[in-house]
């Protein structure tokens, strides 16, 4: 069993180092969609909302998530949040784990 945690005193964002393992996706979170357009090469990013609401958008196409949605990004499509309510708080899982497969679009 390999347990990970974040409290009060934890980052506001960040990625479970705890959960490092071949077999483990990378799994992060963060209290607030940060707006960067980006792309991965190879990896997808599921983004898992547990609280609020955000707008993601992905290849040009805005989609408002809320408390309990899921959304998968796949390999090279452009995405970024463009608004995150105050309550907001999501995880990411990154499948396969792949450093620096991140690509930021201007």
């Amino acid at each position: 069993m390999i347990v990970a945690r974040n409290d009060v005193f934890g980052p506001a964002k960040g990625w479970y180092r705890e959960l490092t393992h071949p077999a483990l996706p990378r799994c992060g979170f963060a209290n607030q969609g940060i707006n960067e357009r980006h792309y991965h090469r190879e990896l997808r990013e599921v983004y898992l909302v547990a609280r609020g609401s955000s707008t993601i958008v992905v290849d040009g196409v805005a989609v408002t998530l809320h408390a309990g949605d899921a959304i998968v990004v796949e390999p090279r499509e452009v995405h970024t949040f463009a608004w995150s309510s105050p309550d907001y708080f999501h995880f990411v899982l990154q499948c396969p784990p792949v450093q620096g497969d991140k690509v930021v679009v201007s």
